[in-house]
């Protein structure tokens, strides 16, 4: 992505940008001990004591003299996100420099602090711009990367359906040289991809897979990402209630984050060759609808007895998971808004990891921590395959309310051939309330966990 995609937070270096002092709490006194006393007594009569999260402005002859920001932890983007909408609108600079991984976390909080999604809605106030000589090339593009699943979440269906989606893939495809194509409608039973086909046949959006592929190095190793494209999910005729279905909007969560984190490995030219699917449908209800009871066809030639209309994700994926498996990769990530359980289990804010191979889920997990973006690994524990069982087909898409995550991702790993490693991320791709840096809508959750861990097994 250009520079132009990012929130309007940033600003070319100027002198004449207000000093913005940023301070952990551990080192507030033996900052403050060198103020003056004028400083040292406004700072004391509001009792600010540079705690994480917190913001004050220091007074001037002429004004507002510059402002000290509370920060936590200095290599968390968050611990700056509340700056552009703390301070004043206008441009400001680090008082000291700032370098390395905490430059980085700055540039990123920043941006992801000063993110408005503006296509419906306009106005608002401005927030305060950094002022930096120059942006950190690829925390531009991971912050870019950040917005794209945003604004890709928080698009009505309306204006992203599987046609829109599609468009969106073919640009970020077209951008960077990857070959794209679409498989669409009819053509789905006709190539091999019946169960995608039985998901969005009813909707009067034809269902598609869109594949897109890109070498940026011709023996790197085989990447092959896939997304959970359901761009409106009803429940299908096992109908969810009002309250269940208002943010379905956000089921294609899957897909934004695989096309988001596809874009940034290719604009920072990873050593891979890559491959994307995204299965793009809208499940809806209509005279085509597929039914409780129903047995439908897979790629791989699993029988799967349909439990559950509103098991839906596991049925597009399967079959772009089969397909997967026969590029010979030698790794698979997928992403979804698959289950209510592991929001139950775990909350918004930790996607729940499932891995068939211990390394990768190590290495995921171990980037997690370093880029302050958590995930959270739990159990493929096979003996709760049982809860899958069907007496009419080889496999049911849902069956028990126990152990929902892990079900569901025992059902994908049906898909996946042995011995290719395998990652499944259950992520809930979504803010139901505004914090700093978090505005309520789409939200990036283990994607710049899965760029570093990628970078890093490539030897960056």
């Amino acid at each position: 992505m250009e520079p132009a995609d990012l929130p309007a937070g940033f600003a070319p270096a100027d002198p004449d940008a207000l000093p913005l002092h940023l301070l952990e709490r551990a080192h507030y006194d033996d900052w403050l001990q060198a103020q003056p006393d004028p400083v040292r007594a406004w700072l004391s009569q509001q009792q600010f004591d540079a705690s994480g999260g917190s913001c004050v402005l220091l007074p001037g002859e002429h004004g507002v003299a510059g402002a000290v920001l509370g920060i936590g932890d200095p290599l968390d983007p968050y611990s700056y996100a509340h700056a552009p909408t703390a301070l004043p609108a206008g441009d400001w600079r680090p008082a000291a420099p700032v370098q390395g991984d905490a430059a980085r976390a700055l540039q990123l909080g920043w941006g992801l602090g000063a993110y408005r999604f503006a296509r419906y809605k306009t106005g608002g106030r401005a927030p305060a711009r950094l002022s930096l000589p120059a942006l950190d090339a690829e925390a531009r593009d991971v912050l870019a990367a950040c917005v794209r699943v945003r604004d890709l979440v928080n698009t009505p269906t309306e204006d992203m359906g599987p046609e829109q989606l599609e468009a969106a893939a073919r640009e970020i495809a077209r951008t960077h040289g990857a070959h794209f194509q679409s498989i669409v409608g009819e053509a789905l039973l006709a190539q091999g991809f019946p169960a995608i086909h039985a998901v969005g046949r009813a909707s009067h959006r034809a269902p598609r897979l869109l594949k897109f592929e890109w070498s940026g190095a011709a023996e790197g190793p085989h990447l092959v990402l896939v997304g959970k494209g359901v761009c409106f999910d009803t429940g299908g005729l096992d109908i969810k209630p009002a309250d269940g279905m208002r943010h379905m909007k956000k089921d294609m969560g899957g897909a934004a984050h695989a096309l988001a984190l596809a874009e940034l490995v290719m604009a920072r030219r990873l050593p891979l060759r890559l491959t994307v699917l995204v299965p793009a449908v809208e499940n809806a209800i209509g005279p085509e609808a597929f039914r409780p009871g129903e047995v439908i066809a897979t790629r791989k030639g699993v029988s799967v007895e349909i439990d559950n209309t509103d098991a839906e994700g596991r049925l597009v994926l399967c079959d772009a998971l089969a397909h997967a498996g026969e590029l010979a990769p030698d790794l698979i990530l997928d992403f979804a808004t698959l289950t209510g359980a592991a929001r139950i289990a775990l909350g918004p804010d930790l996607p729940a990891l499932f891995a068939n191979d211990d390394a990768l889920a190590g290495d995921w997990l171990a980037a997690g921590e370093r880029e302050r973006d958590p995930l959270w690994r739990m159990p493929l524990w096979r003996p709760y395959l049982r809860y899958l069982t069907s007496h009419i087909a080889d496999l049911a898409n849902a069956g028990s309310r126990m152990a929902g995550a892990v079900t569901a991702a025992l059902y994908l790993e049906r898909f996946v051939p042995d011995g290719v490693p395998w990652a499944h991320l259950d992520v809930y791709a979504w803010n139901d309330s505004a914090r700093a840096g978090r505005p309520a809508g789409g939200e990036a959750l283990g994607l710049r966990a899965a760029y570093a861990m990628l970078k890093a097994r490539c030897g960056g």
